[in-house]
C-alpha cells in the first residue's frame, strides 16, 4: 500500500467536504498536497498566473456556487501576492479556505533566510482575513483544517488561511478514520429573540409605508422577505446584496438605493420604518453616511458587532436574516395595515429615479438596457471599479438572483478579471459578462491565459477611455482640474485577446455595444469585447465620487 501523507490527508479533506474546484499556484512549497489532488484527479485545479488573480477567482467562485471557495499559494511572496484576494473575500463576506505552505518547522520564524521564509506570516495572513492558523504538527492537520474551513462557512463568513509546512506536508501519517464520516461542524442559523422579534413586530405593526434594505446577509432570505412583501414592504438592496428579490419586481428600488438618486432619497423621508436585513450600510453607498434614511430603522444582523456601527437605530436583533424576516411575516400577518397609496408611489418614485439617473450618463444612458438584452436573464454580471460599473453598472443595470452579481465591494481596481473567470467557472452552462476599465485591467491582464486555457463562457468586456477615468473626476473636483498620473498607455485590447486565442471585438459606436455583446456570448468560449469610450465621448462625471473627493479633503483639512 502507498504511503498516505499529510499531503494525501488535505487533498482527501477537500474532496470530502464536496470541493470540486480550486485554484492557484504551484510552488515549491505546496507541491506535496497538489500532487495528492493531482493523483487523486477529484478536484479541477485552475492555475491562475498569479495569486492575486487566484484568490479573486476562488472569492467569486464562493460567491455564485454557494460554496466554499479553495485557494492554493505557495509561502512568503506567494502568499504576499494572495493577500489582495483575502482582503476582498473578507470585504465581500466569501467563504474562502486558503492552503498555503510555509517554510520547514526548524527554520519557521527565525529569519534564517531560507527560501520564502517570512516571519510574521501569520499575522499578515490573519490581518487580511477573517483568521489564520498553522499546522504545528501532522497529528493535528486534520483538526486545524476542520476548524479553518468551520470558521470561513460559519456567518459572518469569510476567508480563512492554514500555513502547512513543507516537511509536514511530507510527513507519512495513518489515514484519518474521521474522514469517512466527515461533517463540518458549521452551527445552524442562529434564531433572533423572541422578545426581540415581538418588539420589532409591534414597530412594523404600526407601520403604513415599510420598507426594507437588503445587504449580503440577507442573500439567503429570499423567500422570508417575499413574504414580508406580501404584506406591503418595499425593498431596496445593497450593492452586495443583489438579486435576493429580482430587481424588475415592482416594489424593489433594486440597487438605485438613494446616494445619487434623489427621488428615492426624498421617498425615504415618507418610510414610517425601515428594516436593515445584513446590512453594514456601507460608507460607499451612502455618502460616507450622509443620505439621510428613515428616521425609524430596525437592524437585523448575524454579527453583532453591527448594532450601531453606521447609522443609529431603533432596535437591533441579532441573528440570521432568514429568520428574522419569518419570524416577523408570521407576526406581522393580519396585524399591520400598509397606506392603500403606497405601492402607487413607490413605483411611480421608481419610474422618476430611473428616468432622472439615466439623463447623466450622456452617451451610456441606454447601455445598461443594451447589457440586459444581451446576457440572459440566468446571466452573472461581474464588474471591476470603473466609472461604468459606479454609474450604470452598479445601479440601474438589473440583476434577478442573489448569486448573479459579483463585484469589488472593498472598492479596489483589478479584481474584475480574474472575478470573472472564478464566476464563470463558478456557473456552467450558464454565461458571465465581466466588465473592466482598461486601467483596472492592466493590473490582472495576464489573467487572459488562464481564461483562454478553462475556456469558460466569459465574455470580457473592456471599457477603454485611456486612463482613470474615475481618478479624472475625483481631481477636477478637489484639484481645481489638475490631472496627473491619469493617463495610460496601453495595449490594442483586441489584438492581445487574438494573441491569447481568445475571439475579441470592437465598439467604438453606441448602437453596436448590446448586438456585439449578443455576439459574444452566441459562442462557447471566451471572449473579449472592447468599447473605445475616446470615440464615443467621454463619460460624464461621477457625482458620489466627486462628492466623496471633496469629503477627503476637508477631512484632511480639519486634521491640519
Amino acid at each position: 500500500m502507498a504511503q498516505y501523507t499529510v499531503g494525501d490527508m488535505v487533498a482527501e479533506f477537500l474532496t470530502r467536504i464536496g470541493v470540486t474546484t480550486a485554484f492557484g499556484i504551484v510552488s515549491v512549497h505546496n507541491i506535496p498536497m497538489l500532487d495528492a489532488i493531482g493523483r487523486r484527479n477529484a478536484i479541477r485545479f485552475v492555475m491562475a498566473r498569479g495569486e492575486m488573480g487566484a484568490g479573486h477567482m476562488a472569492d467569486a467562485y464562493a460567491r455564485v456556487s454557494g460554496g466554499l471557495g479553495v485557494l492554493f499559494s505557495s509561502t512568503g511572496p506567494g502568499a504576499a501576492n494572495a493577500v489582495p484576494g483575502l482582503v476582498e473575500a473578507r470585504f465581500a463576506g466569501s467563504p474562502v479556505l486558503h492552503i498555503t505552505g510555509q517554510t520547514a518547522t526548524k527554520f519557521i520564524d527565525r529569519d534564517t533566510g531560507t527560501v520564502h521564509d517570512v516571519p510574521g506570516q501569520t499575522a499578515m495572513l490573519a490581518a487580511a482575513g477573517k483568521n489564520a492558523h498553522r499546522v504545528r504538527s501532522a497529528a493535528e492537520a486534520l483538526g486545524v483544517l476542520i476548524r479553518a474551513a468551520t470558521e470561513a462557512l460559519t456567518p459572518p463568513m469569510g476567508p480563512v488561511s492554514v500555513e502547512v509546512p513543507i516537511d509536514i506536508q511530507r510527513m507519512t501519517i495513518p489515514r484519518p478514520a474521521a474522514l469517512d464520516h466527515l461533517v463540518l461542524p458549521v452551527p445552524p442559523p442562529l434564531p433572533p429573540s423572541e422578545a426581540a422579534l415581538d418588539e420589532a413586530a409591534a414597530i412594523f405593526a404600526r407601520a403604513e409605508r415599510p420598507m426594507i434594505w437588503m445587504g449580503n446577509g440577507a442573500k439567503r432570505a429570499g423567500p422570508a422577505i417575499e413574504a414580508l412583501m406580501a404584506l406591503g414592504f418595499g425593498v431596496v438592496n445593497s450593492w452586495n446584496g443583489r438579486g435576493t428579490i429580482p430587481e424588475d419586481h415592482p416594489m424593489s428600488f433594486g440597487a438605485l438605493h438613494g446616494n445619487g438618486a434623489p427621488p428615492i432619497q426624498e421617498f425615504y423621508g415618507t418610510v414610517d420604518a425601515m428594516l436593515v436585513l445584513g446590512s453594514r450600510l456601507r460608507g460607499h453607498e451612502t455618502g460616507d453616511f450622509s443620505m439621510k434614511l428613515p428616521s425609524v430603522l430596525v437592524q437585523a444582523d448575524i454579527d453583532a458587532r453591527a448594532e450601531g456601527r453606521s447609522y443609529p437605530t431603533a432596535l437591533f436583533l441579532h441573528g440570521d436574516a432568514g429568520l428574522v424576516a419569518e419570524g416577523l411575516a408570521k407576526r406581522l400577518a393580519g396585524h399591520i395595515a400598509v397606506d392603500p397609496g403606497f405601492a402607487q408611489d413607490f413605483a411611480a418614485t421608481k419610474a422618476r429615479a430611473n428616468a432622472a439617473y439615466r439623463a447623466t450618463l450622456g452617451p451610456y444612458a441606454d447601455f445598461a438596457d443594451q447589457m440586459r438584452a444581451a446576457l440572459p436573464r440566468d446571466g452573472v454580471w461581474v464588474r471591476d471599479i470603473t466609472i461604468s460599473n459606479s454609474t450604470w453598472g452598479n445601479r440601474i443595470m438589473p440583476v434577478y438572483g442573489p448569486q448573479d452579481a459579483v463585484h469589488p465591494v472593498g472598492a479596489a481596481i483589478g479584481p474584475g478579471l480574474p472575478l470573472g473567470i472564478g464566476a464563470a467557472i463558478a456557473a456552467p452552462g450558464r454565461k458571465t459578462v465581466a466588465m473592466v476599465g482598461d486601467g483596472g485591467f492592466a493590473l490582472n491582464q495576464t489573467e487572459l491565459w488562464t481564461a483562454a486555457q478553462e475556456k469558460p463562457d466569459l465574455c470580457i468586456v473592456v471599457m477603454n477611455d485611456r486612463g482613470y477615468g474615475v481618478i479624472r473626476h475625483i481631481q477636477d473636483a478637489v484639484a481645481d482640474g489638475r490631472r496627473f498620473a491619469h493617463d495610460l498607455i496601453g495595449p490594442d485590447h483586441k489584438k492581445l485577446a487574438e494573441l491569447a486565442g481568445i475571439r475579441a471585438y470592437r465598439v467604438a459606436a453606441v448602437e453596436d455595444f448590446g448586438p456585439t455583446v449578443a455576439r459574444a456570448l452566441a459562442e462557447p468560449g471566451p471572449s473579449l469585447v472592447e468599447v473605445d469610450m475616446v470615440t464615443i465621448g467621454e463619460h460624464p462625471p461621477y457625482a458620489p465620487y466627486t462628492t466623496m473627493g471633496k469629503h477627503a479633503e476637508r477631512a484632511a483639512a480639519a486634521a491640519r
